[in-house]
């Protein structure tokens, strides 16, 4: 009975209940009473928090459905912020689906319930301890978001960028798949602790299981969109409708790297010297590639999805800066440097985005960098608001971004490797000039637009409150550096001594 302990996955299985339901009570709402689906989209989530929260707080690791699902202190934090990170973004993108699914249709109630199911895929793959449990919430996911990206069936952009989008993400689980079967045919297993046995047993032919990484690798390059792997992200982004671009970029980098430390560092630990090399480049161009073409852009998505690239490029220097000649001495550093980063980049990509549909409306875009200009003299507050996310990205003190990549260094720093500590300082100051060309245009030119910005009070408070969070996690980013620590630590140790049990 202790294999089917329901009670781990109790906020798993009400997402599934409660998303039907709602998908079910909105084909019966008109476009005049969609915010009924809204709310009740938000409800859910609030409730999810809650069944999440108590697991959080206990911070036990318990393994149930034989082993392929567990919940452990990792997978709670980066629920608990999934959550809110959907929500915020569900609240910044209400009058835009709105607008457009009673304007033009392309966008309607079927936002609310796949933005779920989505989310139901993130937290499969974070709570994954199996290979087939991993690929089923990574493909959940994807469906979703590809439905997504295709709802503007008006647009020729959006229906190249779902084709790109569904063709390309195809193959990422093709590389997948075909990585997961060499590791199963070397190993016997598809368990992760199986895995991780055999691997580290020395009576594995070590060819078949550096093969089966190398395509790991690629399928988790492809996913998070690090080069060579990126051609699908700019033409996605700037395609999307921008709520479904939000989405994008939210909560689904969450469940990125969650997948990339279930079958990276905890999966092929024994195998990290093979896998740090194959990191250490995605990483290294990723940043050139991602910092140098974002500044000859136009458009803003297409802007913040090179600068995507970018960043994750620097999220993957904490994970290839764990093991240092076979020891894990400053794995909890690099891990807990790499979520935070992680996180902090998810929030502040939340308020950039808000504020790009801040300044859209019905048959208007505000996807152009000219749309930007004058910013400060429409609105002071939310061109501040822009400049406090923008130096952020760009790594500037005070703000949580530059804490983000500072911690990020230090562990690339302890283990010995400074010439790539100093790639990223260059590629970071490359890429803060196409941050800083956004703060030019809102202060010091003229404004091409002098309609009034108008935005419903929750999202005003919300904007609001999610730039001074960005500016409070740098002063103070003790509060969630510590919870990260303490979840990579707890989530190894218990990982570490169910492998040697």
């Amino acid at each position: 009975m202790n294999n089917m302990n329901l009670i781990p996955v109790y906020p798993e299985i009400f997402l599934l209940i409660a998303t039907s339901v709602v998908l079910l009570i909105d084909m019966f709402v008109s476009d005049a009473k969609r915010h009924l689906t809204y709310y009740l989209t938000l409800a859910v989530l609030a409730v999810c928090f809650v069944l999440t929260l108590g697991a959080f707080q206990s911070g036990e690791t318990v393994y149930t459905f034989h082993n392929m699902f567990v919940s452990d202190p990792l997978s709670s934090l980066l629920k608990l912020v999934s959550y809110v990170a959907v929500a915020i973004t569900l609240v910044y993108s209400r009058r835009y689906v709105s607008e457009r699914g009673m304007v033009s249709g392309h966008l309607g109630g079927e936002f609310y319930p796949l933005a779920l199911f989505a989310l139901l895929g993130q937290m499969v793959m974070i709570s994954g301890s199996n290979f087939l449990s991993i690929y089923l919430g990574l493909e959940l996911m994807s469906l979703s978001l590809y439905a997504l990206v295709a709802m503007r069936r008006d647009s020729a952009a959006a229906t190249e960028a779902a084709m790109k989008y569904f063709v390309l993400g195809a193959m990422a689980s093709g590389f997948l798949l075909y990585g997961m079967s060499m590791l199963y045919g070397a190993t016997g297993s598809l368990d992760l602790v199986e895995v991780t046995r055999a691997a580290s047993s020395g009576g594995i032919n070590p060819t078949v299981l550096v093969f089966g990484v190398v395509f790991v690798v690629s399928g988790l390059a492809f996913k998070l969109g690090v080069v060579p792997f990126h051609m699908w992200v700019p033409d996605v982004y700037q395609g999307s409708p921008t709520a479904v671009t939000l989405l994008l970029g939210g909560a689904p980098k969450l469940a990125a790297f969650a997948i990339c430390f279930r079958l990276l560092i905890e999966a092929l630990l024994p195998l990290a010297f093979d896998w740090q090399q194959m990191l250490t480049v995605l990483a290294v161009l990723s940043m050139a590639i991602g910092n140098i073409t974002a500044i000859a852009q136009t458009n803003i998505k297409r802007m913040l999805a090179y600068s995507t690239i970018s960043h994750m490029g620097f999220m993957l220097l904490g994970l290839l800066a764990g093991v240092v000649d076979g020891n894990l001495f400053s794995a909890a550093n690099a891990y807990s440097s790499a979520l935070f980063y992680s996180i902090t980049y998810v929030l502040t990509t939340l308020g950039t985005f808000g504020v790009i549909m801040l300044l859209a409306r019905s048959g208007f875009e505000a996807e152009n960098m000219d749309d930007f200009k004058g910013l400060n003299q429409r609105s002071p507050w939310f061109a501040g608001v822009m400049l406090v996310l923008m130096l952020s990205l760009a790594g500037i003190p005070p703000l949580m971004g530059f804490y983000a990549k500072l911690s990020v260094l230090q562990a690339v720093l302890g283990t010995g490797q400074v010439w790539l500590a100093v790639v990223a300082v260059v590629f970071s100051l490359i890429g803060a000039y196409y941050y800083l060309r956004v703060i030019k245009l809102m202060y010091f030119d003229e404004p091409q637009d002098s309609s009034a910005i108008v935005a419903h009070l929750d999202v005003r408070v919300l904007l609001s409150l999610n730039g001074l969070v960005v500016l409070a996690l740098g002063l103070w980013p003790g509060v969630l550096m510590d919870a990260t620590t303490t979840a990579i630590v707890k989530t190894l140790t218990s990982f570490l001594g169910k492998v040697v049990s």
